[in-house]
């Protein structure tokens, strides 16, 4: 199992919107093909932050699911509302320790 973890840091003012546009329109979009473990957003330290946790069983399932995302049509009208919003995106792959509570 791993964990990818996104962390959009969005333009000041502009996370709200994103925010209520996403669960419009982009959440039923994502949930049809991605596994959801978590979203959240900063409060303390860097600020303007939406954090998304993505659950797969493997690099593979991963790679699957998100090209059938990147094929729907829906998905590829929702992104570029959003894109204008986002300053910088990063991505890291978590792997959990054999102890973690979501293992």
């Amino acid at each position: 199992m791993i964990i990818e973890k996104r962390t959009y840091t969005f333009h000041p003012g502009t996370v709200q919107e994103f925010l209520d546009l996403y669960e419009r329109e982009g959440l039923p979009v994502h949930t049809r093909y991605l596994p959801l473990a978590g979203y959240f957003v900063s409060e303390i330290g860097t600020l303007n932050q939406v954090i998304t946790m993505w659950r797969y069983d493997s690099m593979a399932d991963r790679d699957e699911k998100r090209a059938a995302l990147y094929s729907d049509p829906a998905w590829i009208a929702f992104a570029p509302k959003t894109t204008h919003m986002i300053q910088k995106m990063e991505t890291e792959i978590l792997r959990p320790t054999p102890w973690s509570p979501i293992s």
